[in-house]
């Protein structure tokens, strides 16, 4: 999926929109992508993506893959969700515009309406940061 199709699994709108493709998914495991521009909310000003971006990017990630399963399973509209704690992150570098991130995300347990989820992102095949989140789906009212 391109990024046109990306907004309609996922609740965020430009200028934060922080996955522009969703690249693969096989069971419990999505693949997703960003290219990092130089206009992106998160540049820092030394000109790199600082921390908070790529949180949001694996949190964004994830909630593509939600939003992909709830419509494939057939809901009208994504799930909404909220990050409830980030656990674990590390930052091994920071991306630069430019870069191609492509993030797995693997869905864990799901208990009470909160998921578990493991993110990885790479650039090329360097590792630049992982984490674990428990995400809050908010229940159809």
């Amino acid at each position: 999926m391109k990024y046109e199709e990306i907004k309609d699994l996922i609740l965020q709108r430009d200028p934060i929109i922080m996955v522009d493709k969703l690249i693969e998914v096989d069971g419990d495991v999505a693949v997703t992508g960003l290219t990092v521009r130089a206009d992106n909310y998160f540049i820092d000003e030394d000109g790199l993506l600082a921390e908070p971006g790529l949180i949001e990017h694996i949190a964004q990630s994830a909630s593509a893959f939600a939003g992909y399963r709830a419509i494939r399973a057939g809901a009208a509209t994504p799930p909404v969700g909220y990050i409830g704690e980030v656990k674990k992150f590390h930052c091994y570098c920071r991306p630069q515009p430019g870069d191609e991130l492509r993030t797995t995300i693997t869905m864990g347990a799901e208990l009470a309406g909160v998921t578990i989820i493991t993110g990885e992102t790479r650039v090329l095949d360097d590792i630049v940061a992982d984490t674990q989140m428990k995400i809050f789906i908010k229940p159809d009212d």
